[in-house]
């Protein structure tokens, strides 16, 4: 299987160059279905997070990653699919409930499912409003959603640069968070606001990431229009669901979290280069 080959094979290469650490791994329960809710700040997302987790995790991807031509683009869809992405076509109105299908297909055999409750990756590196798909798929499935927080991502590759940039990067992984008391909701867009709200809450307090009240896909599209690959955007100090902005900081990783792979295995613990 091409996932166990990626582990074994360039899984050892990328984590000798980026050197990652990881916190929170006992949050991921060993069986049964979880969603691992992230956000996304770089295509290094769907790499890191399934290299450096033990169990399997599907996640969605823009059918662009797999219809490049060349090396590189026949190369990025060999990665994909080796990372266990599975390309769903964006453009389409039906794409979102068949992303949903999958999720709940994935959920129902007891696995883990990743979804990106952004939509798209950050153009800034902040935090942007959730979308409520994430909802759904925990309401009509009843698994736990566990909150992912990617560290640094956006630093080690940076949107619109080809080359990626030799940067440390982490993954903090949150306590589990139980909707079932929604169970029944799903079709009610204010329980699905808030429950997208609470989650994206979550992630922001892992994350230590300003959160911006706006959708990535629609500040992208402005972006573009404007010539531009990423910029800032005016924010406020709002956090999700209205509630005023907590003072939070993008985790730093302890010494044994930097002298430690999740193999256990002595690292330098060095600084990055």
């Amino acid at each position: 299987m091409l996932y166990q080959v990626l582990k074994k094979g360039a899984g050892p290469f990328l984590k000798g160059i980026y050197r990652p650490w990881i916190r929170g791994k006992e949050n991921i329960p060993d069986t049964g279905a979880a969603i691992l809710a992230s956000n996304h700040m770089a295509v290094f997302d769907s790499v890191f997070l399934p290299l450096m987790i033990d169990r399997e995790v599907v996640f969605l991807g823009k059918s662009d990653y797999f219809t490049g031509t060349g090396f590189k683009g026949k190369l990025t869809a060999k990665f994909m699919r080796a990372v266990g992405t599975i390309p769903v076509d964006r453009s389409s109105g039906k794409a979102a409930d068949a992303a949903l299908r999958t999720g709940l297909a994935r959920l129902a055999e007891g696995e883990l499912f990743g979804i990106y409750p952004e939509g798209t990756r950050s153009p800034d590196g902040r935090l942007y409003r959730g979308k409520v798909g994430v909802a759904r798929l925990a309401l009509e499935s009843g698994a736990p959603v566990i909150p992912v927080a990617m560290i640094g991502t956006n630093i080690a590759q940076p949107i619109g640069q080809k080359i990626p940039n030799l940067h440390r990067v982490g993954i903090v992984i949150g306590e589990p968070l139980d909707f079932s008391r929604y169970r029944g909701l799903a079709r009610d867009r204010y329980t699905l606001r808030a429950v997208t709200d609470e989650i994206m809450y979550n992630l922001m307090l892992l994350s230590g990431q300003e959160y911006v009240d706006l959708y990535a896909a629609d500040v992208k599209a402005q972006l573009a229009k404007e010539g531009k690959f990423a910029g800032p955007v005016p924010g406020g100090a709002k956090a999700p669901g209205g509630r005023q902005a907590p003072e939070v900081e993008v985790p730093q990783p302890t010494e044994e979290e930097l002298g430690s792979d999740p193999n256990g295995s002595a690292t330098d613990g060095g600084e990055d280069k």
